[in-house]
Parts: C-alpha cells; sequence; structure tokens
C-alpha cells in the first residue's frame, strides 16, 4: 500500500479524474439496458434536481440578484455560447466538408450551436470556488434562450435541417432545475446555516452528479451503438478536434476574462459556463431539428464533445481549487 502511495503523490492523479475513468469503464462493461435504463433516467432527474436544491438552498437572495445584474459576465458568456462557437464551427464545417462524411461535419455544426450545460457547468464552477450564483444565471439563461435560439441558427447555418421549437425541453428545464431552486431557496430560512457549515454535502452532490451524468451518456451511447459506426481512427479523429475547439474556447474565454479585469471567481464562471455544449438539450433538439438523418452520426460529435468537456473541466476544476487565496477584484465577491 505504501508503494501505491509513492507512485500515486508522484504521479500527482486527480483521484476524481480516476472516479470519471472508472464510471466510463463501468458504463463500456455494463452498460445500462431495459428496465435499467429508466432507473439511470430517474437516477439523473433526482442527482440534478437535489444539486440545484441545495444550491436553492445556499445561495443568499441578494446573491442571485447580483449574478443576474452582472451584465458583464453574462455578456461575455454569451457571447461565448453564441458568437465564438458558431463561428468556430462555421469555419471547421467550411474546412472539413467533403474530408469527413457529411452528417459527422453537420453534427460538429450542430455542436457549436447548441446552448451551454446547466448541471455540470455549476457544478465544476463550485468545485474551483468561483462565482456559482453568476453560474447559475448564465447556465440556466442560456438553456432556456437555447430552445429559441439553437433552432433558429441551425434553420440558417444548416439548410437541410428542418425548423422547429421545442416547448418541452423549455417544461424539462423549469421541471427539473427551477423547480428545486425555488423549493430550495423557499427552505432556505430551515437548513440554509446547516447546510453552509456541512459544505462537504453539497460537494459530494455536485461529484456525484457529475458522474451520474456520465454513466447514464456513455451508457445510452453504448446501448445505441454509436461507438460502432464509425472505425476508430475516426472516431479518434472526430474527438481531436472536439479537443481543439474546447482548448482554444477555454483560452480565449480565459484570456478575454483576464484582460477585461474579471476577478478570479468570475473568471471561472466565464471559462466553465462559456467551454461547455449541453447533451441533453442537444440530442432532443436533434432529433427534432434532423428528421430522416442518421441522428446517430449527427451527435456523435457532441457525445464526444460532452466526455470530453467532462475529463478537461474537472481536470482544469481541480487546478482552480487548489491555488491559494483567490484574486480579489474591486468588485466585492458574492456570498453563498
Amino acid at each position: 500500500m505504501a508503494f501505491l502511495s509513492t507512485i500515486h503523490s508522484r504521479l500527482r492523479v486527480d483521484p476524481y479524474l480516476l472516479l470519471l475513468i472508472g464510471t466510463v469503464a463501468l458504463a463500456a462493461l455494463l452498460p445500462a439496458t431495459g428496465s435499467a435504463t429508466g432507473v439511470v433516467d430517474l437516477a439523473v432527474n433526482l442527482a440534478v434536481a437535489l444539486l440545484f436544491l441545495l444550491y436553492g438552498a445556499r445561495l443568499k437572495p441578494e446573491a442571485i440578484w447580483a449574478g443576474l445584474s452582472h451584465w458583464r459576465l453574462q455578456s461575455l458568456i454569451f457571447a461565448s455560447t453564441y458568437v465564438l462557437f458558431p463561428i468556430i464551427g462555421i469555419v471547421m464545417a467550411l474546412i472539413l466538408r467533403g474530408h469527413l462524411p457529411n452528417d459527422i461535419v453537420t453534427g460538429l455544426l450542430f455542436l457549436c450551436l447548441l446552448p451551454s450545460t446547466v448541471q455540470s457547468s455549476i457544478a465544476f464552477t463550485s468545485i474551483a470556488r468561483g462565482n456559482v450564483p453568476g453560474a447559475l444565471c448564465s447556465a440556466s439563461l442560456s438553456n432556456m434562450l437555447g430552445v429559441f435560439l439553437t433552432p433558429i441558427l441551425v434553420s440558417q447555418l444548416l439548410p437541410a435541417a428542418s425548423g422547429g421549437f421545442s416547448l418541452k425541453a423549455l417544461e424539462d428545464i423549469a421541471l427539473q432545475i427551477l423547480l428545486p431552486f425555488i423549493i430550495g431557496q423557499v427552505l432556505r430560512p430551515w437548513i440554509g446555516e446547516w447546510l453552509t457549515r456541512h459544505a462537504l454535502l453539497t460537494s459530494i452532490v455536485d461529484r456525484g452528479s457529475v458522474l451520474v451524468v456520465v454513466y447514464a451518456a456513455f451508457s445510452a451511447g453504448m446501448v445505441a451503438g454509436i461507438w460502432h459506426q464509425l472505425s476508430p481512427e475516426s472516431i479518434a479523429v472526430v474527438l481531436l478536434i472536439n479537443l481543439a475547439v474546447l482548448a482554444l474556447v477555454i483560452v480565449v474565454t480565459t484570456w478575454a476574462s483576464r484582460a477585461l479585469a474579471f476577478s478570479k471567481e468570475d473568471e471561472i464562471a466565464i471559462v466553465f459556463c462559456g467551454s461547455k455544449k449541453s447533451m441533453a438539450g442537444g440530442i432532443p433538439m436533434a432529433a427534432i431539428l434532423f428528421p430522416g438523418h442518421a441522428i446517430g452520426l449527427i451527435v456523435l460529435p457532441l457525445m464526444l464533445f460532452h466526455q470530453a468537456q467532462l475529463f478537461v473541466c474537472a481536470t482544469l476544476a481541480r487546478r482552480y481549487a487548489r491555488r491559494g487565496t483567490l484574486t480579489v477584484s474591486p468588485r466585492p465577491a458574492v456570498a453563498l
């Protein structure tokens, strides 16, 4: 055991990253099938709902208003999600058309038109000790606006797709995220102080909810056989493209947040919210926007990007969290 501990300390392997790898391996070996799929979906919904109930119970109302009113932060995250990403997608499509299957190229551009994730953006911002209220407001707004913006962008940039709005996606967001958050706000006078003293509970839910989402996503891909529709070489190429896009966006958002003199807390929220894309919202949208197409191939880049962003951001969040005292800007930090 001492020998293994020595190796671990020298390699400095992030235990949470090992948990993510183990979760992916579990999904590959034992994917949820049949009735188990419903159990896993219920676990995902409950984990996300519990996470937002805890956030609602911990966040002071004035902190929420501070997040909403922080227009500079919200504007930069919005620009990353709906301006920077689409530009990257258009350039990718022009370069890769004819070199990769059309549905894969379509999927890469579609990936860049999606809203940000909610759950993992906020979870990683919390792990990294960033501006959680700002991330919560930004990610939630991104998803609600994405219900309308993504179909519009798809109809303009992917003419082969048919437009359409998904009111169900808006309903799902309200039921799974906003309702638990509001319940948490209502319960805050009774459990808020206790949760603040027991921050480990929120931390466990943060990390555990991400693991549940990873298992559900990768398991669904295994059952659908998406990973077998392309050669390993082609999948590797798409993964490398996704990693390059993710790295570019992280670099640009980090540089922009520092150039515009945001605090370290705000920088963390900008990087994590501005670099994510939602698979939970993307796959249902793809089924509506691309009828008659090979949906499995179109969403494959999204599934690979989803896995990549979880691994990369898990590592980045831990690096942020290990830093010393966070940089304090002239703007006061938002209290939890």
